[in-house]
């Protein structure tokens, strides 16, 4: 246990010596916001990584996989076509060079679509930052089970998020992301055949699951498959974190590299995660991990690796081999294994964190209340933001349970709220400002009410999560409110650069 805590320990003192190693770096709104658009390609890969690979696939995606197996990829599959589609659209992304989402709402549609922008960002990006702090919360309770509760864990993944992020902005977030990107990749590719190995072989594996864990469907519904689809594929054509990236790169070329980089290792990486959950699920399918599976990769780098055979609760055909001949080299891959997990819940956190404190920054102080604010209070004002809003994040951190049933409600706000009107943004010049209004405003209301009003729906569609009713909704007002409203102008749209 003591190896556990000084990897998490060491993993902590290095994420806070490249904040700090980062902070004489920002001196001006550019630097904190979009690291002064210095990025590399290479950087960029691995902080979108980051970014995007958090609690959301680390937690809920494993609880998905630990419950239903391999048919939960379907979830981080909707992220993959989202990639493909999004080498299209980074170049022009990084042409339009704003600061934030909202920036590209105002200038492409009205100020009003800036605003309720901001609203569903702030609703998303809080409720994806709480989640992270339930992540970490967990991890340290698995580590430190006497000393650290859940509840207490929340706090102090919080109280370290918060330091992190507001040090140094983007800055400290790229840079800190490409640490935690190599030590979870290289860890995660490591464990997988590892794990198998000493689970006595795939075969082995098979054998100890139902069949429909290894189907294309397994015990979804197609329709169930395509509510875990679709909110993933569209959070991520409209990520607004993903965005603020390509905005931050140097060059269009090299947010187009990245791209082709993050389509690799995101692939790779979520497909592992969910093998190791799935092999987890074979070793320990009863006891304490069955009544919290979202723990199953953090509790197979505590006990799989360590040689704990008082955890394995059933040691029938799986996990027979598991716990002989072990070797220190064995407990220091599960230690760097909880560690990977760990730095990844902060990374994402730093991430979904900034984000939605750039939006208040400067799409309210600086747009609305003081423009004419010198760069020294504006990062003042950034980082006070950053506080604010970790504060809140904890808040729906201390009042959620389930990590999946949290990001689906985050992404699904964000997929029916602002990628469409987005996209709309890049590639639709018949889009009006009018119909993005309506469609944002839309996408956000059926969303939030959604649960409200099932009870007093049919039950075919009480039966249907948010998303498609939102984003129906969403794309009905945009399409049907365009046509009926004026063209946007010419002139503007090709001071915008739109062909």
């Amino acid at each position: 246990m003591n190896l556990y805590a000084a990897v998490i320990a060491l993993i902590t003192l290095t994420l806070l010596g490249v904040s700090l190693g980062r902070l004489g770096s920002v001196k001006t709104k550019a630097d904190y916001l979009v690291a002064g658009r210095s990025l590399s390609a290479f950087v960029l890969v691995f902080t979108l990584l980051s970014s995007w690979i958090g609690s959301g696939s680390l937690l809920g995606g494993a609880e998905n996989a630990y419950r239903h197996g391999f048919p939960a990829l379907w979830q981080p599959a909707g992220g993959w076509l989202g990639l493909l589609l999004i080498v299209f659209i980074a170049p022009r992304a990084r042409h339009f060079a704003r600061y934030t989402i909202p920036d590209l709402l105002e200038a492409r549609y009205n100020q009003a679509a800036r605003v309720l922008g901001v609203v569903a960002i702030l609703l998303t990006y809080t409720a994806i930052t709480s989640y992270q702090f339930i992540g970490g919360g967990d991890i340290l309770h698995l580590i430190f089970p006497t000393a650290v509760t859940p509840i207490l864990g929340r706090y102090i993944i919080a109280a370290f998020v918060i330091l992190f992020t507001a040090i140094a902005g983007m800055s400290s977030v790229a840079y800190m992301d490409l640490f935690i990107g190599l030590l979870a990749t290289s860890t995660l590719v490591v464990a997988l055949p590892v794990l198998i190995h000493l689970t006595g072989g795939w075969p082995v594996v098979r054998s100890a699951l139902p069949t429909s864990h290894f189907q294309l469907f397994g015990d979804f519904t197609p329709i169930q498959a395509l509510e875990l689809f679709l909110p993933t594929c569209l959070l991520l054509l409209g990520n607004q974190s993903m965005y603020q990236k390509f905005f931050s790169a140097r060059s269009e070329k090299a947010a187009s590299q990245a791209v082709v980089g993050w389509i690799i290792g995101t692939v790779i990486l979520e497909t592992i995660i969910v093998a190791i959950a799935v092999t987890g699920s074979a070793l320990f399918p009863t006891g304490e991990v069955a009544h919290a599976p979202r723990e199953i990769l953090a509790y197979v780098g505590l006990h799989a690796f360590s040689g704990d055979q008082a955890a394995l609760s059933q040691p029938s055909g799986a996990g027979l081999h598991a716990f002989s001949n072990r070797n220190p080299l064995l407990t220091l891959l599960g230690a760097l294994l909880m560690g990977a997990i760990f730095a990844k819940i902060i990374s994402t956190a730093n991430n979904w964190l900034f984000s939605p404190a750039t939006n208040i920054v400067n799409d309210i102080y600086v747009r609305y209340i003081s423009p004419e604010a010198s760069n020294k209070r504006v990062l003042i004002i950034s980082r006070l933001t950053v506080v604010l809003l970790g504060i809140w994040s904890l808040y729906q951190g201390l009042h959620a349970e389930s990590v999946l049933k949290r990001a689906l409600y985050a992404y699904t706000i964000y997929s029916a709220a602002l990628t469409p009107v987005i996209l709309a943004a890049f590639f639709w010049r018949r889009a009006t400002a009018s119909a993005a209004v309506a469609s944002i405003a839309a996408g956000t209301v059926v969303t939030v009410t959604w649960e409200t009003l099932t009870p007093h729906l049919p039950s075919v569609l009480a039966a249907r999560d948010a998303i498609l009713p939102a984003l129906a909704a969403s794309l009905l007002c945009l399409v049907i409110v365009s046509l009926l409203t004026r063209r946007p102008d010419a002139m503007h749209l090709a001071s915008l650069g739109e062909a």
